[in-house]
């Protein structure tokens, strides 16, 4: 029987990291809705309760009832879900003067509790909240402090135990939070630690041949790291049975509809490529709205997808590289739609063909080390995420060829420059990189990677609705701007701007305003997300 971790989401924005976290101690976890616990399953070996938006006094919280597993496997509260353990057993959760947001120290540390084995003196941790607990309930003792919180870990000595922290282990700012983490996974639930790269390989491929047979099955290739690899997971369990289809509307990155299509034939794939630029360019001539772009492309794609798709008429399954992220039940607190995703689906009913998602338990690193596992290029691995849509979300304005090519050709320049460019991390920056699956050795505390892998995600974004005054030569010009956008993550949650060296951002300015033509000023995005979105529309 596989063991699981079951983490319980009250909400929280770093509710994915922490089932990040402990995939990487190689142990399969479920991220649940807070009210959700799987009673009964035997395969459980411990809980832990996320963090919220909420306070456990707002008459809206989520409240779960903790009879369901205290007492019967251990249980790790993580900030709200330490006050909400604290509020529940007649302890004491207030709005206090010593508030807690960022960096923060244990001054105290009892390293005789087992969920703090290791942790150095005055370990750096991660706070952020509002309230805070200022008395345990009755048979839990202390077992951390910083100079502001008394109770910033504490615990019970019955078995099997209940461990809460208010600050953040998951979060990289908390130094030692893996160490924690470890602790309570490994040695107070006991997990066998393994879930990695190659047994998942292993057993997905004999569940695919299982539940495929002798059938056939149609892929929506992107380009991206998830459909390349969930395709080349279905190559190695059905081989030439599996279809691909892989759909250009026009808008990829430079040259990339070629380039992913000698991949995927080094790859030993079958892939069918569509170039249905001139229906897509049609149907969004004149459109400058954002939301009606995103559209327009969605349904254009199901069209041109499901044309190619009904001339394979003995399939029986459609294949989507969907991860875990994309299927986790979030608790949408606002309830607003932010932007219409792009994904593939929407196959006429008539059609009759099964689901099959072969990724549906990875989050994107989980992804990555799957493909490394299975010999893939690195180049295909490590490609930054990259919008349905493509660069018709990073053109302000209506959307034509010759904007297209302006992108393509000052977004090939910008990218192929991040590839370039190398920098040496340490510290926080190199844990972070390594973290996310970028492959680099450490010698001397520091790593060598290329800005490309050191960061998330970047792209050139033309202003097209805007033209700026510029001098070239002896002649005025009257072009259009340049926006370059690059941010630093670890789910796409939220993103910081990343500090690109100004040497680098001097030569790619330089190198795009003289080699492409309608550009005139470059600037630079500084701006993180929340607020900002990563894409512009």
């Amino acid at each position: 029987m596989q063991q699981k971790i079951i983490i319980l989401d009250f909400g929280s924005q770093t509710t994915q990291l922490i089932g990040r976290r402990v995939r990487e101690l190689d142990t399969f976890c479920e991220i649940l809705p807070y009210n959700k616990f799987p009673v009964g399953d035997e395969s459980v070996i411990g809980v832990i309760l996320s963090g919220s938006p909420f306070s456990v006094h707002d008459p809206e919280a989520f409240k779960v009832d903790l009879s369901q597993f205290v007492g019967k496997i251990p249980v790790l509260g993580i900030c709200y879900g330490a006050q909400f353990i604290s509020h529940s057993n007649g302890g004491r959760v207030e709005k206090t003067n010593t508030r807690e947001y960022g960096r923060a120290h244990l001054q105290y540390i009892d390293k005789d509790n087992q969920l703090f084995k290791g942790f150095e003196a005055n370990s750096q941790v991660w706070m952020s909240h509002g309230d805070s607990i200022t008395e345990i309930p009755e048979g839990y003792h202390c077992i951390a402090s910083t100079a502001d919180v008394k109770y910033a870990a504490y615990a019970n000595d019955s078995k099997p135990g209940v461990w809460a922290v208010q600050f953040h282990p998951e979060v990289f700012h908390t130094v030692q939070g893996v160490q924690l983490l470890k602790n309570f996974v490994v040695d107070i639930c006991g997990s066998r630690q393994d879930w990695s790269a190659a047994s998942f390989v292993d057993t997905t491929v004999a569940e695919l041949k299982q539940q495929i047979g002798n059938d056939r099955v149609i892929l929506g290739l992107s380009g991206g790291v998830d459909s390349s690899v969930a395709a080349v997971l279905l190559n190695k369990a059905i081989g030439n049975r599996l279809t691909c289809i892989f759909v250009d509307h026009g808008m990829l990155r430079k040259n990339e509809f070629q380039q992913v299509m000698e991949d995927y034939k080094v790859l030993g794939l079958n892939v069918i490529g569509v170039d249905a630029s001139k229906k897509f360019f049609a149907d969004l001539a004149g459109v400058t709205d954002p939301e009606q772009k995103r559209k327009i492309i969605g349904r254009d794609f199901v069209e041109v997808f499901n044309t190619e798709a009904k001339k394979i008429t003995d399939a029986k399954w459609l294949a989507q590289g969907t991860i875990y992220p994309d299927r986790i039940e979030s608790l949408n607190i606002t309830g607003k739609v932010i932007k219409s995703h792009h994904n593939v689906g929407g196959l006429p009913k008539e059609m009759n063909l099964q689901l099959c998602e072969p990724l549906k338990w990875l989050f994107k690193d989980e992804v990555r080390r799957v493909g490394r596992q299975m010999g893939m290029p690195e180049h295909l691995i490590t490609r930054h995420p990259f919008p349905g849509p493509g660069l018709a979300v990073r053109i302000l304005g209506d959307i034509t060829p010759e904007k297209v090519r302006i992108l393509q050709d000052a977004d090939d320049i910008y990218i192929q420059g991040l590839r370039n460019y190398k920098v040496k991390l340490s510290g926080e920056e190199a844990r972070r990189v390594l973290a996310a699956g970028v492959p680099a050795a450490m010698q001397d505390g520091e790593i060598e990677v290329s800005l490309y892998d050191q960061i998330w995600q970047a792209g050139a974004i033309l202003l097209s609705t805007v033209r700026s005054v510029g001098v070239m030569g002896d002649e005025r010009t009257y072009e259009h701007p340049v926006a370059l956008r690059a941010v630093t993550s670890t789910d796409a949650m939220t993103a910081d701007w990343a500090h690109l060296p100004y040497d680098f951002m001097a030569k790619v300015s330089n190198d795009i305003i003289n080699k492409v033509k309608g550009v005139n000023r470059v600037c630079y995005d500084i701006s993180s997300k929340p607020p900002s979105t990563i894409e512009w529309e």
